[in-house]
């Protein structure tokens, strides 16, 4: 595309663009003109299924984490699907069984879950840790039985869980894991980017998080034999793409279709490329928000603030807040002012997933047992989010006047 071209299209796009300054989304249109010209030269191309620039996108994605293989997929739910099947195919060597048990924290995702059901494993609840909202390394110690075969490690909002103790566990005990980085791309752990410490990482690049394609996720290996199995799986179970294939339509698996489209390939790759950027803004507006509540003359401890796991640089997706506990009956009035006066709020993943019907409709927590810090999380926490372009003075000084109005409500 040439230059007069790209600005046409900047022009018409721009034209497009409906911008609302009043408010802080949790997520405003963080897409530039690039992403955007990005997405529409691969429409006009008319090769809109997924091609080459995929594959492009999936190298440049594993260069960057240091994993071998990458290989990207229509969500970061689907990336779990794969890596969760992926451990019960009879492709895999030492495969796990219907009814093994995979510990997941009780703070997660429904998509983080349901894979390990639908594999026909047993999911175990994990309390977390309040300090990082991740996966409490004392708890997994307790639950580990002989029927503990895997771990699903959820790396909530850009922190994470002590990964050296997590992966001594996993060493010792032989577990498979599997990292659910969907909210934590470029969060590093020590010399290690987070998704790197197991069998499976997994990402997702829906609409809020770290980059975006609107959807379309990522699953990262480091065994070639997992490659494989992930690449059958993602499409129809056939082996097309694989090296030594014979033809386009010899099936040597079961198989879903989970397969990106180069346009979202397209607009994700050219976000891609801005992530370290992204990164670094985040990191600055968070920072400042925290400390524009603590230097007010109203700041009385009203929130706690979860701070990174030592050794962790995170790369944060969002900014989780704890309400004091004495202020606990103004939480839903507050939330409502909140979302109704232009701050947009979210819980903090699901809250406590074991209180959610799906878990009693399927009997996934028939011991009844109690998870008090991802309960406390799910009574206190709520978060907002951080975005992509430095903040203004101006917009810090409406967060945090409406974010102090805690006492009033």
């Amino acid at each position: 595309m040439n230059l007069k071209e790209k600005k046409y299209l900047t022009k018409l796009i721009n034209k497009y663009q409906i911008k609302d300054s009043s408010k802080y989304l949790l997520s405003p249109n963080s897409f530039s003109n690039e992403d955007i010209i990005c997405g529409i030269e691969i429409l006009l191309s008319k090769k809109i299924t997924m091609s080459n620039l995929t594959k492009k996108f999936e190298h440049a994605f594993a260069k960057y984490i240091g994993a071998k293989y990458s290989l990207m997929v229509n969500s970061g739910s689907s990336a779990n699907l794969l890596s969760t099947f992926a451990l019960v195919n009879p492709m895999k060597k030492n495969k796990l069984k219907r009814g093994d048990e995979c510990l997941i924290p009780s703070l997660c995702w429904s998509t983080s879950l349901w894979p390990i059901v639908q594999a026909g494993l047993v999911p175990k609840f994990v309390d977390i840790s309040i300090n990082t909202l991740n996966i409490s390394i004392d708890e997994i110690e307790k639950k580990i039985n002989k029927k503990t075969k895997a771990i699903m490690a959820v790396h909530v909002l850009g922190n994470s869980t002590n990964m050296d103790m997590l992966k001594n566990i996993v060493n010792k005990n032989k577990l498979y894991l599997i990292e659910d980085t969907c909210e934590s791309l470029g969060s590093k752990y020590g010399n290690k980017y987070l998704g790197n410490f197991g069998n499976f990482g997994t990402y997702s690049f829906y609409y809020s998080h770290q980059i975006t394609s609107g959807e379309g996720g990522m699953i990262i290996c480091n065994d070639k034999d997992d490659y494989n199995i992930i690449h059958s799986l993602r499409a129809h179970g056939w082996d097309r793409g694989l090296k030594n294939n014979k033809n386009n339509f010899n099936f040597i698996n079961s198989g879903f279709n989970v397969r990106p489209s180069e346009i979202s390939a397209a607009i994700g790759y050219s976000q891609f490329k801005r992530l370290n950027k992204f990164k670094k803004v985040r990191f600055t507006n968070r920072n400042k928000i925290i400390s524009s509540l603590k230097n007010s003359s109203r700041w009385k401890n009203q929130f706690t603030f979860i701070e990174p796991t030592k050794k962790l640089q995170p790369s944060w997706f969002g900014l989780p807040i704890l309400i004091n506990r004495k202020l606990l009956s103004k939480k839903k009035n507050f939330l409502h002012y909140l979302n109704r006066n232009g701050i947009e709020t979210r819980p903090i993943i699901s809250g406590n997933f074991v209180n959610q019907k799906s878990i009693k409709l399927y009997n996934l927590n028939p011991d009844k047992t109690k998870f008090k810090s991802a309960q406390e999380i799910e009574d206190r926490g709520f978060f907002i989010g951080i975005h992509i372009d430095s903040i203004s003075d101006k917009k810090l000084l409406f967060i945090r006047d409406k974010l102090l109005m805690i006492n009033e409500i």
